[in-house]
C-alpha cells in the first residue's frame, strides 16, 4: 500500500536574482517517513528543504517557479499564513542554535509567541516535548539553568524538543549532525526513529551511512536537479542512474 503524500513538490524552479539553484524538481514527500536528501556539497539540498517552511523567503532577490504542496495546498499561495505554515514545518539546523535563555524559557518561547499563557499547559508541553527529545532526565533539575550550559549534543536535542513543543506535522533537519560526536549523533539518529511514528520528516545529509541508518527514501541531487529519487535500499543497492552509482562509490563528490 502506498504511503500518503505529506508534500509535493512540482517543476520547482529556484533562483538566487537570475542565478538558478534549483531545476525542475519534482518529488514526493510521505507522511511518517524519514527522506534524506544527499548529494555533494552547493548541489541545492538546503536550498530546496527551506523551501518547504518558506525560510528562503528571507533571502533578497530569491524567487521560486513552480508549486510546493502541504497536505494538497500551495505554500506559496500569498494567501498563506507563513507564521503557522512554520509551525506546521519546523526546522532544526545544523549549529544547535539554543537562545540565550535558561532551558525551561527556550522550551516555553514557542507557546508564548503564540499567544498562550497557560502556565500549566506551558509546562506540560514542555515536559512532554523534553520527553520526546530524550532530553528530559538530563535536565529535569536545570530547567532554569542557561542552555548553553549544555552538550553540543543536548544542545541540539533541546533545539528538537523547541521544535516539538509547537506540535508541527514536518520537521526539516539541516545537517543536524554535523558538528556533533559519534556519540551524540548516534542519539540523535535513534531519535529520528522514534520521532517519524508521530513527523514527517525530510533531513539533509552528507553522510551516506546516516542516510542508509534512518532514511526510508532518498534523493540523489546534484549541480541543483534531482538525479535519483526512491526507496532508501534501492538507492543504496541497485540505482538506476550511473551518476548516483558513481556518487555513491566515491568516485566524485
Amino acid at each position: 500500500m502506498q504511503p500518503e503524500v505529506k508534500i509535493s513538490a512540482r517543476n520547482v524552479n529556484f533562483f538566487y536574482r537570475k542565478v538558478r539553484a534549483l531545476k525542475d524538481i519534482n518529488i514526493d514527500i510521505y507522511q511518517k517517513k524519514v527522506t534524506a536528501l544527499i548529494g555533494p556539497s552547493g548541489c541545492g539540498k538546503s536550498t530546496f528543504i527551506r523551501l518547504l517552511n518558506r525560510m528562503n523567503d528571507l533571502i533578497p532577490g530569491a524567487h521560486v517557479e513552480g508549486s510546493i504542496l502541504l497536505d494538497g495546498k500551495d505554500i506559496n499561495d500569498p494567501k498563506t499564513d507563513i507564521v503557522r505554515l512554520r509551525r506546521r514545518v519546523g526546522m532544526v539546523f545544523q549549529k544547535p542554535n539554543p537562545f540565550p535563555k535558561s532551558i525551561y524559557d527556550n522550551m516555553a518561547y514557542g507557546l508564548t509567541i503564540n499567544g498562550i499563557r497557560d502556565r500549566q499547559f506551558i509546562e506540560h508541553k514542555v515536559i512532554e516535548s523534553l520527553k520526546k527529545a530524550v532530553l528530559y532526565d538530563d535536565v529535569k533539575d536545570r530547567l532554569h539553568e542557561s542552555a548553553l550550559m549544555l552538550s553540543g549534543g543536548q544542545q541540539q536535542r533541546l533545539c528538537i524538543a523547541r521544535c516539538l513543543v509547537v506540535e508541527p506535522e514536518v520537521i526539516l533537519f539541516d545537517e543536524p549532525c554535523a558538528s556533533l560526536d559519534p556519540i551524540s549523533t548516534r542519539k540523535i539518529e535513534e531519535l529520528i526513529l522514534e520521532l517519524k511514528e508521530e513527523y514527517t520528516i525530510v533531513i539533509v545529509t552528507h553522510n551516506m551511512q546516516q542516510a542508509a541508518r534512518v532514511s526510508d527514501c532518498t534523493a540523489f541531487m546534484y549541480l541543483g536537479e534531482l538525479i535519483e529519487y526512491d526507496e532508501t535500499e534501492k538507492i543504496f543497492t541497485v540505482p538506476r542512474e550511473k551518476m548516483t552509482e558513481e556518487y555513491l562509490s566515491g568516485k566524485f563528490g
